[in-house]
């Protein structure tokens, strides 16, 4: 079976995050108000094969934890489509 994996990884909300911060002041300088936060991540797109979901979800969870995000300092979530 052929799936698509859609991954953000997230700084931790514990940590500062600047790039998050210069934005944040910066929409305020452009005239966009009232933004109190913002967080800047990364999302990835990945399509791989496996036998079933279940085996999908594994490996893709291994990719993240191993490679994709530093779990000290970010967390992942992702979802898992099956295409036809």
């Amino acid at each position: 079976m052929k799936f698509r994996a859609e991954i953000d990884v997230m700084p931790l909300k514990a940590l500062l995050d600047p790039q998050g911060k210069t934005l944040t002041a910066q929409l305020g300088n452009v005239g966009i108000a009232g933004v109190r936060d913002t967080r800047v991540g990364k999302h990835i797109q990945m399509e791989l094969e496996a036998a079933d979901e279940a085996e999908a979800r594994n490996r893709i969870d291994e990719a993240c934890k191993k490679l994709l995000a530093n779990p000290i300092m970010e967390h992942y979530r992702f979802d898992l489509v099956v295409l036809i």
